[in-house]
């Protein structure tokens, strides 16, 4: 399910008119050697007028925060986003009582985090699988995975287990997918696969993706759904991977980025023909994708990832249902302050509630 923007008429009008009398960009900005690449003039974009003033207020945050002081090593990477996600959890616990269970599945760290209130009657042999983003380099240890689990599970009344997951560039491909790949196969012992789902955001939904189809090759059942959010299982080289950086103030790519490029080490070596890598690489492995839900927002750069990978998804036949926010950043809804985070949250709550059985 798309969300589409229907302009007033006199824009439009306005929009058409400028075309016919040659004021198209192209005009005024003759394109380059290749004549299907055109250049943006400078131009100031306000924030959007459909997000909210709370959104508006974190956008704000956000520019501060990408034009600031940038952590000096992996480690100080580490320990701010740590810091950030933390802040963020404890605001969340505030808002939604959950128990959270540190343990270890199979040799993989774990949390557990169950509603507080207990696990609705329907949904008490339903189980998630969180897997958390941070660029394939960050959000172990808890603080990923309990900022993107507390209210799934709140809210949906299903018990989730947030995988935490080895890390580039300590470690690289396979070793995210064989972890959350172990934490399913121990799960099947006491559930049905169609009673388990599996989600992430950014990174996390890029390798949801990937252990789908390493279950593929494993010969396990898929789950009964999945959610691949911020990322997901396509190419990137889409409008946003160039539109949102101006969007946010940073420089333009000059390229499209390699599939491998945006994995700080995870992927490096491996072919995007790979399907256990890049999943649509291959129809057929898509086409035994489960039920797949997509998230993403107007200034992501992943937008045309996520939106591209629903097109294809839907091409192989399978059940997609996909939310864009207007305005909204990459990973925006890890922020519990935001009307759109709350929209976000009902929105996965919702989709689990109906197609794990």
């Amino acid at each position: 399910m798309e969300t589409l923007t229907i302009r007033p008429f006199a824009v439009v009008a306005a929009m058409i008119a400028a075309v016919l009398a040659g004021a198209a960009i192209g005009a005024a900005n003759p394109p380059g050697p290749d004549p299907a690449t055109v250049t943006l003039p400078p131009a100031q974009v306000p924030f959007s007028h459909q997000a909210s003033a709370e959104a508006r207020a974190g956008f704000i945050e956000q520019l501060a925060n990408l034009h600031g002081p940038k952590p000096k090593d992996l480690a100080a990477t580490r320990a701010h986003y740590d810091s950030v996600s933390r802040a963020r959890i404890s605001a969340m616990r505030k808002l939604y009582a959950v128990t959270i269970v540190r343990s270890v599945i199979d040799g993989v760290p774990v949390e557990t985090i169950t509603p507080a209130a207990g696990m609705a009657a329907a949904n008490r042999d339903k189980v998630l699988i969180a897997v958390h983003g941070g660029s394939f380099i960050f959000g172990g240890g808890g603080p990923g995975g309990e900022v993107e689990a507390i209210p799934i599970a709140a809210l949906s009344g299903i018990r989730v287990v947030a995988v935490d997951y080895r890390l580039a560039p300590e470690h690289r491909f396979p070793a995210a997918s064989e972890d959350v790949t172990a934490v399913y196969r121990w799960l099947l012992k006491t559930h049905p696969a169609g009673a388990i789902g599996i989600y992430g955001c950014s990174a996390g939904g890029i390798i949801t993706g990937e252990t789908v189809a390493w279950l593929q090759a494993q010969h396990l059942p898929r789950p009964g759904a999945i959610g691949t959010f911020c990322a997901s299982i396509a190419d990137l080289g889409g409008d946003s991977d160039f539109i949102a950086p101006a969007l946010l103030g940073l420089a333009v790519p000059s390229g499209i980025p390699p599939i491998t490029g945006a994995s700080n080490g995870y992927l490096d070596g491996q072919s995007p023909d790979n399907p256990l890598v890049r999943p649509s690489a291959s129809p057929a492995v898509l086409a035994e994708f489960p039920p797949t839900l997509l998230i993403t927002g107007t200034r992501d750069f992943a937008m045309s990832n996520v939106i591209q990978s629903d097109r294809l998804l839907t091409q192989a036949g399978v059940d997609t249902e996909l939310h864009v926010w207007d305005g909204m950043w990459h990973a925006f809804f890890t922020d519990p302050a935001l009307p759109e985070s709350r929209e976000a949250y009902r929105v996965i709550a919702t989709f689990f509630d109906r197609h794990l059985v």
